[in-house]
């Protein structure tokens, strides 16, 4: 299975990925996710704007699988705390992310991911996170049985 497939399958297995509909895939520049628009992620239907705990929940999603595909290991990242600007209003419309790894040590990686809409460059919510990586205590809690 390539590194792409991998990242979809652990992701897919979270949940969170699967009711919010979030994909990713590489581009040119890296890992890109994207939250396809749904009416169930409407936080105020008078504005048509999508709820914050969605962004920030995709926000999230799109830091860990940056986490997990650089770090290349079997270990789900453990969010540590995490800080979310919302800079505009998320319309209801798709919406798409990028994260970077801004620090990556053996057992925290800090994160910075943005969230935009139609143009990168006006993002409307930002995310800095920190991830527990690399131990024994992050491995025991996402190891499963064998069948």
């Amino acid at each position: 299975m390539d590194r792409n497939a991998d990242l979809a399958a652990r992701l897919n297995r979270m949940g969170m990925v699967k009711s919010l509909g979030m994909r990713v895939e590489q581009d040119h520049a890296g890992l890109i996710a994207h939250l396809p628009f749904q009416d169930d992620l409407i936080g105020n239907f008078t504005i048509q704007a999508l709820h914050g705990g969605a962004i920030g929940a995709f926000l999230e999603l799109t830091a860990m699988a940056e986490v997990i595909l650089k770090t290349e290991g079997g270990i789900q990242p453990k969010t540590i705390n995490l800080t979310i600007d919302y800079l505009r209003q998320g319309r209801a419309r798709d919406l798409h992310a990028r994260a970077r790894i801004t620090k990556l040590g053996r057992r925290i990686a800090s994160v910075r991911a943005e969230a935009w809409q139609e143009n990168e460059s006006e993002p409307v919510a930002a995310l800095t996170a920190h991830f527990l990586i690399g131990t024994e205590e992050a491995a025991d809690s996402t190891r499963t049985a064998d069948p």
